[in-house]
């Protein structure tokens, strides 16, 4: 896992910028809700990536006004045949980064694989170790079930474990997005979009909005 984080950072910093290969971007979320919980308020979550062929390496990150905080990095590999193969590392600031005790250590290692075909999409996802937590040495899965049509999408996800309140497998989150271009300038203009979120099993449900700039 060192490796990983170490071998990550190394590529991110090292390798020649391309415009066709290496891109940055930053969204402004008004909830910062993933999977059906919620974990801050409004945020600015930016990406770092770098895309050669089928593989894409990068970092994606959460900052909160509320002072919640999230790092992550991602490595990935989409074949042509509509199969996405890839490993998560989850991380939370104000831990020690290089603290990489399988239960209680800084990251959270995830696998992750999914599988898309016209709108359909199919999403499996397991975590090896739960970062920050001694109660559990991983094992957590989620999975996901999506559907684009031409003006929204909609999906439906269950999991286990840190997922929901119990750790028992439950329905988790159930929503429709749909998004739009704000045209500023004749040249210019602001993707947003808008999310419904229901999650079952804790009985909450989100409206959040977010805008890409």
């Amino acid at each position: 896992m060192r490796f990983l984080a170490i071998c990550a950072i190394a590529v991110l910093t090292t390798m020649s910028v391309k415009a066709q290969e290496f891109s940055v971007a930053a969204d402004v979320v008004s909830s910062y809700v993933w999977r059906g919980t919620q974990y801050s308020g409004v945020s600015i979550q930016p990406t770092l990536d770098y895309t050669t062929g089928g593989f894409s390496i990068g970092s994606w990150g959460s900052a909160g006004f509320d002072g919640f905080r999230e790092m992550d990095l991602y490595a990935k590999y989409a074949f042509d045949f509509g199969l996405t193969v890839g490993v998560t590392d989850y991380y939370y600031p104000g831990s020690d980064y290089f603290d990489l005790s399988t239960a209680s250590g800084a990251h959270g290692i995830e696998g992750n694989l999914g599988y898309s075909i016209g709108g359909l999409s199919i999403g499996a996802n397991y975590i090896f170790n739960e970062a920050g937590s001694a109660a559990t040495a991983g094992g957590d899965k989620y999975f996901e079930l999506g559907y684009a049509f031409d003006k929204f999408s909609i999906f439906a996800g269950a999991g286990d474990g840190w997922h929901t309140p119990t750790g028992s497998f439950g329905i988790v989150n159930v929503g429709i997005s749909t998004s739009k271009e704000i045209k500023v300038t004749d040249t210019f203009s602001i993707p947003v979009k808008a999310s419904a979120i229901l999650n079952p099993t804790t009985e909450q449900y989100y409206l959040v909005a977010a805008f890409t700039l």
